[in-house]
């Protein structure tokens, strides 16, 4: 067991990286810089100190019932009139993977850690996947670690700094009495999910609930100030503790294979969402932004903060994490059995 002060050294440090930050200006600063601040002050003391229990679930719970709230009845029509470029753009990202499964493959990566690495799914999912299948789910786990932290370091900053300044939205109105009831209905939807083994429970039961209500109730909310922020700032330190001297020390040449597939699948990414808004005639930059191998809490903040479309983003990743998860298994038996 940690002793208690080891408890607060992480939400502390998150703290202060995230007020100094939003001091400088960085986009999403209260993630991004409680992320840096807590992995400085890991590797700097060579100590693994703890994340604060749940702080995880929590910010994604707040941040996740935030953008559900985006999902009004205007919303959610235009997203299902926009349903085959989102497939589309879905299968695109998948189609991705290729790209780590190629590089991983020619360094003499093994079959099923390459493909798991490679996968743009949730990291415990393809860490489950990778033990069925005889992987190595250390590096499967270090690969979905380092595509993580590179999306949310360098995706909002690229789309904030590389964009036109945007004026700060007009804050949605707050209403407690709804606010309330959607937050615990979400923390309800999000414990059945996760007894279900379902993946992403705490960020699909939130969203899911507040979509369906603000929509079906057309409710034009938002969160207060300070709550998006604290939910930032919770999954900034929790996903810090991921990250100290031995895991940047561990498979230097894995590691760096899997910084060039990232930032190469990035790339890719951008040009496939340009092609398509172009094809399609539908915005380029939330499709491209919706196509990113990142996670969907950091994405579809990004698209909130660059007041793009939080919908078509949010859509295009929750399908993305359903293909992958319904896919991934049966399309590497499949591959496995055309090379036996």
């Amino acid at each position: 067991m940690p002793l208690p002060r080891d408890l607060w050294v992480t939400p502390l440090a998150g703290a202060v990286g995230g007020y100094l930050a939003s001091l400088a200006g960085w986009p999403l600063p209260w993630m991004v810089g409680s992320l840096l601040a807590v992995i400085v002050v890991r590797c700097l003391t060579n100590r693994a100190f703890s994340e604060l229990p749940g702080g995880r679930k929590a910010g994604q719970w707040l941040v996740a019932s935030g953008i559900g709230l985006h999902f009004t009845s205007d919303v959610l029509e235009q997203v299902l009139s926009h349903l085959p470029v989102i497939v589309m753009g879905a299968f695109g990202t998948l189609l991705l993977s290729l790209i780590g499964i190629a590089i991983l493959r020619r360094a003499g990566v093994d079959r099923a850690t390459a493909f798991f690495a490679s996968m743009p799914g949730g990291a415990s999912e393809m860490v489950n996947l990778a033990l069925r299948h005889d992987a190595q789910p250390a590096r499967v786990a270090a690969a979905h670690s380092l595509r993580l932290l590179l999306v949310v370091l360098l995706i909002p900053a690229l789309f904030t700094w590389g964009l036109p300044a945007v004026s700060a939205p007009t804050r949605a109105p707050v209403d407690w009495t709804w606010l309330i009831g959607l937050l615990a209905a979400g923390a309800v939807l999000a414990m059945l999910w996760g007894r279900l083994k379902q993946p992403n429970p705490w960020m699909l039961g939130p969203l899911t609930a507040c979509a369906l209500a603000s929509a079906s109730f057309d409710l034009h909310l938002g969160l207060p100030q300070g709550l998006g922020q604290l939910g930032q700032w919770l999954i900034g330190c929790a996903l810090g503790c991921h990250f100290d001297r031995a895991f940047f020390r561990s498979a230097p040449g894995f590691l760096a294979r899997v910084l060039a597939f990232t930032l190469l699948a990035m790339l890719a990414a951008a040009v496939l969402g340009e092609v398509l808004g172009w094809l399609a005639g539908e915005d380029h930059l939330s499709l491209m932004l919706g196509m990113m191998p990142g996670g969907i809490t950091e994405l579809c903040l990004t698209a909130e903060a660059l007041q793009l479309s939080v919908a078509l983003v949010t859509a295009l990743q929750v399908l993305r994490l359903f293909l992958v998860m319904f896919l991934a298994e049966p399309l590497f038996k499949l591959w496995c059995k055309r090379h036996t």
